[in-house]
């Protein structure tokens, strides 16, 4: 999957910009002669932070005070001799010792993931841990971020090792009935000590499934979508709630015609704001499939708010969850009809915002939230605990007697969770989630 596993690499592990430290990871065999490639003085004690000065490994030339930390295999991030060198944050010393790490001898720079490749690799990550880190990596919100850290150390795992070694024992007991048929009484016996142990896994597999929707919305944001007619303050509304002008605001209908998204942080929960073209009848291709556009993703969004500042007429789908929005209450005629509809407000002076803002949040809490603490954050990990579930439903079914058959079903269901962690059957998705981390993961 990468160049070659014995390398010896760098990345810049913060992110790039002025800052006030910068640091630099260095993993494989050839750490500590990098190290001394770079530095002046004594071999580097290992975990253990030693100020030194950074140099230019051919002209000697200094170029930063680092703080540099030493660490031996396995007892580290990548299970590798790893260093980490903190330099100052200036984007010409990061410049400086890129260009430096780069001419020591067996040297290269890492490519996006690798880090934790190698990391996974040498035992010290499984599969679900690298999707948790790249997802705390990710992370805009505080309730994404609690979700993230949850994966990354080791939630997922430890509800797979859970699971199975409730499997593992039904599988002994099932071929304990295979290799001692002939012993009376065994059958019955084992089997509703299997079948109990199947119940059991299965459902706490049921809890996990419980909170997967949950915990896939709010990896991906509650999407609210903003619609109506032409001229009704979408595009006002779109900027009152985001804060800034972020949608273009005109008095002349149509000038919406592709969907805008902001992301926007509510009480700790990622929002997605969706402005859409004005939905009527019209002749204008490009206006069509505006609303064309509009229509399909107010069909699939987690929320609709349906602005009116006439009639009070029903959006024209029926799918998905709307809220009925009076708007333009700063004038006479619209404040006189706003009785009829739940929220009632004017984007031009926020009057009424902050009410239909509460609302949206109340629906994101209860939407992204779940009883259970959830685990099952990837439709990967939700169709393998599904396919452990069915197997499970087949070694509980009345007619299920034949031990050879649920010794099958209980293999089935672990190979799932197996999959889960990348014990098993993993190759076709490690080139993407790997793909999805930085450079200095």
């Amino acid at each position: 999957m990468y160049a070659n596993s014995r390398d010896t690499i760098f990345a810049l592990a913060s992110g790039l910009g002025r800052s006030a430290i910068a640091v630099f990871r260095i993993s494989g065999p050839g750490c500590s002669a990098a190290l001394a490639a770079l530095t002046l003085g004594p071999k580097f004690p290992v975990r253990r932070a030693v100020l030194r000065t950074l140099r230019h490994p051919r002209t000697f030339e200094p170029i930063d005070r680092a703080l540099i930390t030493r660490f031996e295999a396995p007892s580290s991030f990548t299970g590798e001799d790893l260093a980490e060198l903190s330099v100052t944050g200036g984007r010409a010393v990061i410049s400086a010792t890129a260009q430096a790490l780069l001419l020591v001898p067996g040297l290269r720079p890492a490519e996006a993931g690798e880090l934790a490749w190698r990391a996974f690799v040498n035992g010290k990550l499984d599969l679900s841990e690298v999707e948790g880190l790249a997802d705390l990596v990710d992370a805009e919100t505080e309730a994404q971020r609690r979700q993230a850290q949850r994966i990354a150390g080791g939630a997922l795992r430890r509800e797979c090792e859970a699971i199975r070694a409730m499997l593992i024992s039904a599988m002994a007991m099932i071929e304990a009935q295979i290799d001692f048929s002939d012993v009376e009484d065994a059958e019955n016996l084992t089997l509703n000590s299997v079948k109990r142990a199947a119940q059991t896994a299965r459902d706490r597999i049921d809890r996990a499934l419980a909170g997967a929707k949950a915990a896939g919305r709010l990896r991906e944001g509650f999407v609210v979508v903003i619609a109506g007619p032409p001229n009704v303050g979408k595009s006002t509304l779109m900027n009152a709630l985001a804060g800034r002008d972020v949608a273009i605001t005109s008095p002349f209908a149509g000038t919406t015609r592709d969907l805008i998204e902001v992301f926007l942080d509510l009480r700790g929960y990622p929002v997605v704001l969706v402005d859409t073209a004005g939905i009527r009848d019209t002749n204008d291709p490009v206006e069509r499939e505006g609303v064309d556009r509009a229509l399909r993703r107010a069909k699939h969004a987690d929320l609709t708010l349906w602005l009116d500042d006439q009639d009070g007429s029903p959006p024209p789908f029926a799918e998905g969850q709307a809220l009925a929005v009076r708007t333009k209450i700063d004038l006479p005629e619209s404040r006189s009809a706003s009785a009829r509809f739940p929220f009632a407000i004017s984007a031009k002076t926020g009057e009424g915002v902050d009410k239909l803002l509460d609302a949206i949040g109340d629906l994101a809490e209860e939407r992204l939230s779940s009883s259970e603490p959830a685990v099952l954050t990837l439709e990967r990990h939700r169709q393998a605990f599904q396919e452990a579930k069915d197997s499970l439903s087949s070694v509980l079914a009345p007619e299920a007697s034949e031990p050879e058959l649920i010794a099958e079903d209980l293999r089935r269901a672990a190979a799932a969770l197996d999959r889960v962690v990348g014990r098993i059957g993993v190759e076709d998705v490690l080139g993407e989630i790997f793909s999805r981390l930085c450079v200095g993961k």
